[in-house]
């Protein structure tokens, strides 16, 4: 009895100093982590699939004992990708204590996030954005798990450009966001020697596409190289189609694929997307093949995508680097543990950061809407 007394005394005490001494967000049972996303508003399925494919992957991490004996937790909130609500969603969860912060969606919402996880020190991990501004300069608690806008862009260029499709306009969401993609495209034309033709705008959170068609059509591009979110996109192709223009419509990851195919509906066949992530259908792919089997498992639903699929990968990289941190988790050892996974592959996804790089990967393949709202590559 008084050996079960002693024990439990000791192990009261070694709780109570982790405690006082330990990391914030670790238990020894627990890692609590933040995520602000958009849960409601016109990008709400950005946020729901970015979430439903990380908790998929954590959902079985703690099933089969957590990491390093501690399960992950992760407290989500709604932002409505709005600014001022994740930069006030941020500081709540720094506040509330979490280890770092996850899958934020969206460049003006982590762009806003990101003077207060910095002046913190708390990691910010697997952000739904390509934005430059996340990757130059350097930020110690910034890794990014997909391509850049950069990267995207460049590749759509260049395959519009190959296809002789050299007189390109850009339809763009008038933020940080939009001007980013703008940037990119702006880019990828210098280095070829071209001009973008003729430029439209939207705002966040709206579907007021006329100004931009009329600024867009009247320049009769071959190609459209949008910069928004689905709804937004989804309206500009109908209303491009409704007043009898035809370009090849072109996007970037953010949209939100299936998300844009089922908007656009009938209107959105041909229309191509760049992808940072592997072909959520390809089962020769094992990171494919895993992520459908657990998101089938945690949903009930064969509802895949390329937005669940990148929040499945961005929590297994999260999960690997806690792994390589060892029991004793600090902040400090994490980001010491991320900055050595170099060339890991995944199961089909190689990821590599370094000291010097904390940007993942620069995957980037184009896929098309088909035929009933499916996808080919």
């Amino acid at each position: 009895m008084k050996h079960a007394i002693a024990r439990l005394l000791g192990l009261a005490l070694a709780l109570a100093a982790f405690g006082a001494h330990g990391e914030s967000g670790v238990t020894p049972t627990t890692i609590l982590i933040g995520q602000s996303a958009a849960f409601s508003g016109p990008a709400s399925e950005l946020g729901t699939e970015m979430r439903a494919g990380a908790n998929a992957y954590f959902r079985y991490v703690n099933a089969n004992g957590g990491v390093n004996g501690r399960k992950i937790e992760m407290r989500s909130l709604d932002d409505g990708y709005e600014s001022d609500r994740a930069a006030a969603n941020t500081k709540k969860l720094i506040d509330d204590g979490v280890f770092l912060l996850f899958g934020y969606v969206g460049t003006p919402t982590s762009n806003a996030a990101k003077p207060i996880f910095t002046a913190a020190r708390v990691p910010f991990v697997g952000p739904f954005t390509g934005a430059e501004s996340l990757r130059n300069p350097l930020n110690r608690y910034v890794f990014n798990i997909r391509a850049s806008y950069f990267d995207e862009t460049e590749k759509i260029v260049g395959q519009m450009v190959g296809q002789t499709l050299d007189k390109i306009a850009v339809f763009y969401q008038n933020d940080d966001y939009g001007k980013a993609g703008l940037a990119g495209v702006e880019r990828a034309m210098a280095k070829r020697n071209l001009k973008i033709v003729a430029t439209g705008t939207v705002e966040r959170n709206t579907v007021d596409v006329a100004a931009a068609v009329q600024s867009i059509g009247k320049a009769s591009p071959q190609a459209v190289i949008m910069i928004s979110a689905y709804k937004s996109c989804a309206a500009f192709i109908k209303a491009m189609r409704a007043a009898g223009y035809s370009p090849q419509f072109m996007n970037v990851s953010f949209v939100g694929s299936k998300a844009l195919a089922k908007e656009a509906g009938a209107a959105g066949r041909g229309v191509g997307i760049s992808q940072v992530m592997p072909f959520p259908w390809n089962l020769s792919a094992p990171i494919v093949k895993e992520y459908q089997q657990l998101l089938e498992a945690a949903t009930g639903k064969q509802d895949y995508s390329f937005t669940s699929l990148e929040g499945f990968i961005a929590a297994k990289v999260l999960v690997e680097g806690l792994r390589r941190a060892g029991a004793d988790l600090t902040r400090d050892k994490f980001i010491t543990a991320m900055e050595r996974m170099n060339n890991v592959d995944l199961g089909g996804y190689t990821v590599a950061f370094s000291p010097t790089d904390h940007n993942g990967s620069k995957f980037v393949e184009l896929t098309v809407i088909g035929k009933d709202e499916r996808f080919l590559r």
